[in-house]
């Protein structure tokens, strides 16, 4: 059995912004994916899939009594002692949406009157499958925004205008012979959500923390979002590189340590400028460049992985 094929996704601006209503914009990311299989022989990595999902499957039997949405739990059961599992190459606490794609292929096979890719989806209606998909990717985030799924589930980009504003959107066609991309840069280490949140939420408690997320990291992310998605790539690689400050100034705990001078390298040489891939701590960081040669050679003994080109 194979199911239908779920991706990872790139938050490309947004991260923590989106807590406080800035503006986000999230993009379907085909490299990696998950679907569901079922096997009699299950690997190492199988079984410990097939362990989760029985403790998934307790908390959606849990989340039913909200009335927001209902389970085919008595067939989701099934499938799971009969070994059903995750089959996934998105890597886990690397920011792309791991479970975001497990709970986009749950709710897909199991949910009852589910919303689908094929109606029309107005406002209301992405609203809805974002609560949804919040409440059940909560399990494994403690909070969960809904949106990785929400990517996943429509394979589609993303615009989050604000908390309660959300729309599918298109993005610029790709220039396959530009030299300006959107890179991945692996950090060779795992990082933890619920962590980082905790230490964002703290933050939050400061005046200052809160003025400067207002005044610019959110003045920057938004002018990002807008300048992206109209294709103004020189005054968005001027926002980009603000931002990349604010966050080198200003969440140093959710950037690993050995890329901090990585970090100030880039906004000092303007070979590339680095940002946050999710909630960070480990995992993917997010790199733009004007030009990839020039990144690739300053970057040097490091994986980069291009995403976008422009």
């Amino acid at each position: 059995m194979k199911g239908p094929l779920f991706y990872s996704k790139i938050l490309l601006f947004g991260e923590y912004g989106i807590i406080k209503d800035s503006k986000g914009l999230s993009i379907p990311y085909n490299f990696f994916k998950g679907a569901l299989k079922t096997d009699s022989q299950l690997s190492r990595e199988a079984k410990d899939s097939n362990s989760s999902l029985k403790n998934f499957a307790n908390h959606l039997a849990e989340i039913q009594s909200e009335d927001l949405v209902q389970f085919d739990i008595v067939a989701l059961q099934k499938d799971i002692e009969e070994g059903m599992y995750f089959d996934s190459s998105i890597p886990q606490g690397y920011g792309i949406g791991s479970s975001g794609a497990l709970v986009a292929a749950i709710y897909d096979k199991y949910a009852s009157d589910k919303i689908t890719v094929l109606e029309n989806l107005t406002r209301e209606k992405l609203l809805k499958l974002k609560t949804i998909f919040g409440k059940m990717e909560s399990f494994f985030h403690g909070k969960s925004s809904g949106l990785d799924p929400l990517n996943s589930y429509l394979s589609l980009p993303i615009l989050i205008n604000s908390h309660d504003n959300i729309e599918s959107t298109s993005l610029p066609s790709q220039n396959k012979e530009g030299k300006g991309a959107v890179f991945l840069l692996d950090s060779g280490m795992t990082g933890e959500t619920a962590p980082m949140v905790q230490i964002f939420m703290e933050q939050m408690k400061q005046e200052g923390f809160r003025n400067m997320l207002k005044d610019k990291f959110i003045k920057h992310t938004d002018a990002c979002v807008e300048h992206f998605l109209n294709g103004d790539i020189k005054s968005l690689f001027g926002h980009v590189k603000q931002l990349s400050h604010v966050v080198l100034d200003n969440f140093k705990p959710m950037i690993p340590k050995q890329f901090h001078t990585l970090w100030k390298k880039g906004i000092e040489t303007n070979d590339y400028y680095l940002k946050l891939c999710g909630s960070g701590g480990g995992g993917y960081i997010l790199g733009f460049t004007e030009d990839i040669d020039k990144a690739k050679k300053s970057l040097q003994g490091h994986k980069l992985e291009v995403v976008y080109n422009f």
